[in-house]
Order: structure tokens, then C-alpha cells, then sequence
């Protein structure tokens, strides 16, 4: 069992929120969120759970509609599938919510662990947060789950790592120490390794260095070699 999940508060139309989007978006992002933490090590997602810390309706029902959609993108029924709860005693002031996505994969078959020395390390997505984040999408420059499903297919991606809110270095460390491996940041880096990713704009993969061309043509998004895996 293979168990993802992420928080949002302070982001959403009420009158507290500091970041106003409506409930499709931000149910969207965080349910995507979770959803690549679980399809990345190679597990099936079975199970959404959405806690919602607003009233059923209508703010309540708008994020589950997102929360829905993300769900059907990678192959789920989101009546079968999608559970949770809502506020239903007191008036909300402010948006707030948790997810969780539960899956399944075989111990062997689980992708943790098993980059390679001599790996590159690719960073898929530019690290957006906050409103740079819808403004990103729409100009395909972050990375999403139907990415991730893409790069599992490859037979030249090892790992494969989505990165939020500590950032590519922090995230670039773990992927090696997963596989007891010792790194190096590449040279002349374009894109910034310690801004916040947000709800997951880029997701690392490792692969073969001969093979960077391939996976820029596979996920058609924007793609840096930040790392060498030693």
C-alpha cells in the first residue's frame, strides 16, 4: 500500500483566503498533487480521500468537481473512488482542505531506491507557486500526473521524484540518498533550484545522460539536467 497526500489553507474565494482561485482549481491542484506522489514509485491509485474544511455547497462541491476530474485523467472512476468529508456546523471564513490518495504496487515492483550512478537527474516543469501557477499551465510549462504516466513508460527513466514546496536541491538530495548515492549540481542551471514547485510543477526523473533528448520528447514540456548522480 502506497499512501500520498497534500494540504491547502489560504487558498481558495473565501474572504480570509490570501490566494483567491475558484474550488475547480484549487481541488484540482491538490488532488494532481497527491496523485504523482502515488503513480511516481510505481503504485495504482485506488482511493481518493478529500477532507474539506468548507460547506458541502457550493464552495465544497466545486472542489470536488476538480478533485473528480484529476481523478478520471489517470484512469480513475470518480464515483467509485473519490470519499471524504465536509464542514456541515459552522460558517467558514477561510479555505482549507487535506487529500489523501491510497494505492497499490508490488514491494518489487516500487521505484524508490533505484537510480544509478551515472544517472543525470532531469527536472520536468518550471517551479512555480501562488498565481505563477495557473498562468504555467495554460502555457504547458509544469509538469502533471498524465507526465508521470508517460515517464513510467520509458524504459530509460529509473526514478522518477515530484517536487513541491522545499524545492529541486532539497528533492535532488533525497533521490540520491534513496539510493545511496552522492550527487553533483550541474553547471549553468537555468532554472531556479530552491524556488518552491507548489503543487508539484516539476517532477525530477534519472535516466541514462544519452537518453535527456528522449525524455524532452516524451513529456513535451520544459526539461534541465540540474544533477549528476555519483
Amino acid at each position: 500500500m502506497v499512501v500520498g497526500c497534500d494540504s491547502s489553507g489560504g487558498v481558495g474565494p473565501k474572504p480570509l483566503d490570501k490566494i483567491k482561485v475558484d474550488g475547480f482549481t484549487l481541488g484540482k491542484f491538490i488532488a494532481r498533487v497527491a496523485l504523482m506522489e502515488v503513480l511516481a514509485v510505481g503504485a495504482a491509485p485506488a482511493c481518493i480521500v478529500d477532507t474539506l474544511c468548507v460547506e458541502p455547497e457550493p464552495l465544497g462541491a466545486e472542489i470536488l468537481r476538480g478533485v473528480r476530474a484529476e481523478a478520471e485523467k489517470v484512469g480513475l472512476d470518480p464515483r467509485l473512488a473519490v470519499t471524504g468529508s465536509a464542514e456541515k456546523n459552522f460558517q467558514v471564513e477561510q479555505t482549507g482542505m487535506g487529500i489523501t490518495v491510497i494505492g497499490i504496487c508490488r514491494r518489487d515492483e516500487m521505484k524508490i531506491g533505484v537510480s544509478r550512478s551515472g544517472d543525470v537527474v532531469a527536472a520536468v516543469g518550471i517551479p512555480c507557486v501562488g498565481y505563477e501557477v495557473i498562468s504555467a499551465e495554460n502555457m504547458q510549462l509544469i509538469a502533471n500526473a498524465e507526465d508521470i504516466l508517460r515517464l513510467r513508460e520509458t524504459a530509460f527513466v529509473h526514478e522518477i521524484l515530484p517536487v513541491g514546496s522545499r524545492g529541486i536541491a532539497y528533492e535532488v538530495n533525497v533521490l540520491a540518498k534513496d539510493s545511496r548515492l552522492r550527487f553533483k549540481l550541474a553547471d549553468k542551471v537555468t532554472v531556479d533550484l530552491k524556488k518552491s514547485a507548489g503543487p508539484g510543477t516539476v517532477v525530477l526523473a534519472s535516466l541514462e545522460a544519452s537518453k535527456f533528448e528522449e525524455l524532452k520528447a516524451v513529456v513535451n514540456k520544459p526539461a534541465n539536467i540540474v544533477a549528476h548522480l555519483l
